[in-house]
Formats: C-alpha cells, structure tokens, sequence
C-alpha cells in the first residue's frame, strides 16, 4: 500500500516537472538575457556601432545570417524580451524588405506558437480550476468569432504582443485557428516596419556623420542616439487600426443578423 502511495506521488511529480518544464525554460532564459547584460545589444546605437560588421557578414554568409536572425527573433519572441520593434526593423535593414519580412513573419509565428503552447500546458488547466465560470463563458464569447477576434487583437499596434501570444491559449482557441490568425495578422504590420528598415541605413550614416562632427567640435555631450519608435509614422498606425475594423466586421454582420432592430 505504502509502495503504491510512494509510487503514485513520485509519478505526480514527474507529470508537475513535465508541465511545468517548459515554463521555467522560458524564464530562465528571459532572465538571462537582462543577468548577463545582452539588453544592451537590442539598442539603435549597438545597430549603429555594428553596422559595417553586420553588413559584411549578411554579405559573406547570406544563408546563415538569415537562420541567425530566424533563431534569435524566434528566441526573442518565445520568451517576450522587449525590441521586437527593433529587431523587425533590423531585419528589413539587413535582408531587404521582401526577404526581412517574410523571415520575421515566420519567425514571429514560430515564437508565439511556443508561447502558446507553453502557456496551454502551464498555466490553463490551472487557470480553469481557479477561474470558475466566467472565464467559461468569455471563452464562449471568444471561440464564436475566435478567428476575427485575433486577427483584430494581431492588427491593433496598442496591445502587447506577448500578451496576445498567451490570451488566446488561456481562452481554448484552437492551435491551428492561432498560427493561421497570427501569420496572417502579423504581416501588415511586419512589413510596414521592415520597410522602413530598408530605409534605416541612411538613417544610421546621418547620426554618425552628427556624432562625429560633434565629437571633432570638441563637444562634451556628444551621443549616438535616436528614437526607433519616431519611424513610426501616424499613416501606418491609422492603417493598421483601419484594418483592425475590418478584421472585426463578421462579428458585426453577425449580430446584426441576429438583432436586426
């Protein structure tokens, strides 16, 4: 009787580990990345200061530096480190705006995916156990138009993008409907930030030029420094808020159908 208590706990922690596993993973690895001080990689001026050797490697080494990038914004994703703005951007720099964007697309999608999952195994079925019933009924709500409800939550630049990697899993959205509604729903996006990658080097000999004539005029306060997000223009947040609607318009026929008063 005793063996088989011993047995059964021993087999309960062992299925708690392999839950769980996944998640400390992730952790440990986002923690990592701020332990050992690799934050200060994912800045303009770190971009800047490594130009000419970044160039020159996608240069010599094509196909690896794009399996590079692949990994490390996959990395970045799965785990919810910040600079995906940056690193999206740096993509369209350094592979163009066709090639940039289909890598990070893919990527991106990849990464939530482990999220999601991750999030599914972990933490759902003990969110359910905790919840009760009214998280029953909004992922009711949410499975009747799950594919128009992420499609918007992907389009809309407001929400946090590692937010929507794990709302999804908690509310029972279907794997397949998730990867489908991420690709899709995070290419406009993509691209209008790899765009303006494709531009960015020009950007970049600006500042440099500005440093370095500060610096030759003996000035005390020279920086290398430049706001990533003032590329952000107005025209391509409108645009992908326009599109937000429209991902939402089924839901709105919809209930229109049903309620026509």
């Amino acid at each position: 009787m005793g063996n088989a208590i011993e047995t059964e706990n021993k087999n309960g922690n062992s299925g708690k580990l392999k839950k769980y596993a996944p998640l400390f993973v992730l952790i440990l690895l986002f923690a990592s990345f701020f332990l050992f001080g690799l934050d200060e990689y994912l800045t303009f001026k770190a971009l800047s200061d490594n130009r000419d050797i970044l160039l020159d490697f996608v240069s010599d080494n094509y196909v690896t530096a794009l399996i590079l990038y692949f990994l490390l914004y996959t990395i970045a994703i799965a785990t919810s480190l910040p600079g995906g703005l940056l690193l999206t951007i740096t993509g369209g720099f350094l592979f163009g705006l066709l090639v940039g964007g289909l890598v990070t697309v893919a990527a991106a999608t990849a990464g939530a995916t482990i999220v999601f999952l991750v999030a599914a195994t972990s933490l759902g079925a003990t969110l359910h156990e905790k919840a009760g019933p009214w998280l029953t009924k909004l992922e009711d709500g949410f499975k009747d138009n799950e594919m128009s409800y992420l499609l918007f939550l992907r389009l809309v630049p407001a929400f946090p993008f590692w937010l929507i990697n794990i709302a999804p899993a908690l509310l029972g959205v279907k794997l397949r409907t998730y990867v489908i509604g991420t690709f899709v729903g995070i290419i406009p996006g993509t691209f209008a930030f790899a765009s303006i990658g494709e531009g960015l080097d020009s950007v970049i000999l600006e500042q440099q030029a500005k440093f370095a004539a500060c610096q030759n005029a003996g000035g005390q306060e020279c920086a290398l420094e430049f706001d990533i997000g003032s590329l952000v223009t107005k025209e391509i947040l409108i645009s992908l808020a326009a599109l937000s609607v429209v991902a939402l318009l089924p839901i709105l026929i919809k209930r229109i159908r049903k309620n026509p008063a």
